[in-house]
C-alpha cells in the first residue's frame, strides 16, 4: 500500500513547521551525563508529553529509578511511553528514540552555538545542532507523521506505540527493567519493532540495517611496588608493571588487526552465500571510508573485505593505558601500578562469556611465562551481546518498499560495527523482529563537534517513517 498522497504533499507543504519543532527541541541541552543538565532532560521530556498529547496520543511519564551522577543521588530521566490506536485488525508497530544528547560546548570547535539549530549560511541545506540527528531529528520525525495526519484527519494504518528514553547517552540505565516490567502491560500486543538511531553508510545511499556487532570491555592491571619509583636508581633492579603490561598488550592483536587469542576466530559464524551477497550489493568505496579517516590507513583495499570487517568479523582494540606518565616533558618515573584497557566487537556466536573465559585464560598463562613477581589481575568492566535480525522479515520488506517509494533507490543492508545495546533488550525480551530504520547520512557527525542533519534527510525521513507504516499494514506476515 502506497502512502497517502495527501500525507507525502502535507509534509512537503509543512517543512518549515517541522525545521521550528527541531529547533526547539535542539534548544534543549538534555545532556544526561553532566549534573549540570538535569533540569534541562526533565524538560526535553515534558516537551515531548505536552507534543504528543496535542497529536492525540495517549501519554505518560514513568519514573524508572535513581542513579549516580558526579557522586550525587538523582531521579533517572523518566521514560516517554505513548500510543496511538488500538485497532485489532491493525498491525501494531513499535517505536524507540532517545531525547538525551552527548554534551557539546562551542569551545570544542564548534561552528555555531551547538544548542542553536543553525542553517548552514552557503545554503548547502544542513541543519546544525547537538542532537539534530542523534536522536531528536529522528524521533520528531515521528511526531510529525502523527501531526500530518492529525490535521488530515486521516487514521493511521497501523496502531503505533512508542516509548522514547532520557538516558541512551548513558548508558540507559534501568531501560531494560522497565521493558521487562511492561512485558505483558504495556508492550503486549506488538507486532513488530522500528529503530531509528543509525546512519546511513555513506551520503547518497538509504540502507536498512539488521545487525549490530557487540562488545566487551576489558581491563589489565599489573602491580609491583607500593609505590612510584626512580627509574636511574631502580631501573635493572626490579620487575616493572609497565614493561609487564606492554608485553602482555603486544599479544593481543596483530598490526594488521589478526586477534591473536586462542578459541576466538574459531567462534565465528559461517560466512552463507546469502550473506556475502549482501556485502558485496552494498554501494561503498574504498574513498568512503579514506574520507571518514582522514587518510588511506585500510588494512584492505578491497571494499567487501573492509565491509566485513568493519560488520561482521570480531575486531580488538587497544584504548589506553591508565597509570602511566603522559604529560608533555620527560619524568623518569618506574609507575607502581598501571592498568592497560581493550576491547573486542563481538558478532554472532562470541558470546559475552565465551569470549571473556577465552581472554582472561589466554593472558593469565602468558603472564606467567613473563616470570615477573608483579600481580596481575585481568577483568570485563562491561559487555554486550551482538544482535542479528532477520532481514527477509515482513518489517524489512515493507522498509525495502517504503525506501524505494520514497528515494527512488533500493536499499543496501547493512550491518553496523557499533553497538546499540537497547535494540538487543527489545528483542530479546519481547521477542521482536527489529528494524533499524536510518534517518541521517553517514557524515552527519553524531556525538562530534559541528553535528548536523540535511534538510533533504529530515523532511524525506518523515516520509519514509510515514511510508513503511503504510506499506507495514499492506504486507503479509507470511
Amino acid at each position: 500500500m502506497a502512502a497517502n498522497p495527501q500525507f507525502l504533499k502535507y509534509v512537503d507543504d509543512h517543512q518549515e513547521d517541522y525545521i521550528k519543532r527541531l529547533a526547539k527541541a535542539v534548544s534543549i541541552a538534555s545532556v544526561s551525563g553532566n549534573l549540570a543538565y538535569v533540569k534541562d532532560v526533565e524538560e526535553m521530556g515534558t516537551y515531548l508529553v505536552e507534543q504528543l498529547t496535542a497529536l492525540g496520543a495517549t501519554v505518560e511519564k514513568r519514573a524508572i529509578g535513581t542513579h549516580k551522577l558526579e557522586g550525587k543521588e538523582v531521579d533517572l530521566p523518566p521514560v516517554v511511553i505513548g500510543q496511538v490506536g488500538n485497532d485489532p485488525k491493525k498491525k501494531t508497530l513499535l517505536v524507540y528514540g532517545h531525547y538525551d544528547v552527548q554534551p557539546a560546548l562551542k569551545e570544542d570547535g564548534w561552528l555555531y552555538p551547538p544548542f542553536e539549530l543553525t542553517p548552514d549560511p552557503k545554503g548547502s541545506g544542513k541543519l546544525y545542532g547537538r542532537g539534530s540527528t542523534d536522536d531528536k531529528g529522528p524521533v520528531l520525525g515521528w511526531l510529525n507523521v502523527l501531526e500530518a495526519h492529525k490535521n488530515l484527519g486521516i487514521e493511521l494504518p497501523v496502531n503505533l506505540k512508542m516509548c522514547f528514553e532520557g538516558m541512551e547517552e548513558n548508558g540507559s540505565v534501568n531501560l531494560d527493567k522497565f521493558i521487562e516490567s511492561e512485558k505483558d502491560k504495556f508492550f503486549s500486543g506488538v507486532d513488530c519493532m522500528c529503530i531509528s538511531d543509525n546512519y546511513w553508510l555513506d551520503t547518497k545511499t538509504p540502507c536498512l540495517t539488521y545487525g549490530l556487532r557487540g562488545i566487551n570491555y576489558y581491563e589489565i592491571k599489573i602491580n609491583g611496588p607500593d609505590r612510584d619509583l626512580h627509574s636511574g636508581v631502580f631501573g635493572g633492579t626490579v620487575h616493572e608493571p609497565m614493561t609487564d603490561l606492554i608485553s602482555l598488550m603486544s599479544k593481543l592483536v596483530t598490526p594488521a588487526g589478526e586477534i591473536l587469542i586462542p578459541g576466538i576466530k574459531e567462534m565465528i559464524a559461517p560466512l552463507t552465500d546469502d550473506e556475502k551477497a549482501k556485502f558485496e550489493a552494498i554501494h561503498f568505496q574504498m574513498e568512503d571510508i579514506h574520507n571518514a579517516v582522514g587518510g588511506d590507513v585500510t588494512l584492505s583495499n578491497d571494499t567487501v573485505k573492509t565491509l566485513m570487517g568493519r560488520m561482521r568479523n570480531p575486531s580488538l582494540s587497544l584504548h589506553g593505558i591508565e597509570g602511566a606518565f603522559s604529560a608533555p616533558g620527560s619524568k623518569t618515573v618506574i609507575p607502581c601500578g598501571v592498568k592497560g584497557k581493550f576491547s573486542i566487537r563481538l558478532v554472532p556466536n562470541l558470546t559475552v562469556a565465551g569470549v571473556t573465559e577465552h581472554v582472561v585464560k589466554f593472558i593469565k598463562e602468558e603472564f606467567a611465562k613473563l616470570g615477573s613477581k608483579n600481580t596481575l589481575d585481568v577483568y570485563l568492566t562491561h559487555g554486550g551481546e551482538p544482535w542479528l535480525a532477520d532481514p527477509n522479515h515482513y518489517s524489512y520488506r515493507a522498509a525495502h518498499k517504503a525506501t524505494e517509494a520514497v528515494y527512488g533507490q533500493t536499499p543496501d543492508y547493512t550491518r553496523e560495527g557499533g553497538s546499540i545495546p537497547v535494540t538487543l533488550d527489545f528483542a530479546d525480551i519481547l521477542g521482536l523482529n527489529v528494524l533499524l530504520l536510518p534517518v541521517g547520512r553517514g557524515d552527519d557527525g553524531a556525538h562530534s563537534t559541528n553535528e548536523k542533519i540535511d534538510t533533504s534527510n529530515y523532511i524525506n525521513g518523515t516520509k519514509l517513517l510515514g511510508s513503511y507504516m503504510y506499506e507495514l499494514a499492506a504486507i503479509s506476515k507470511d
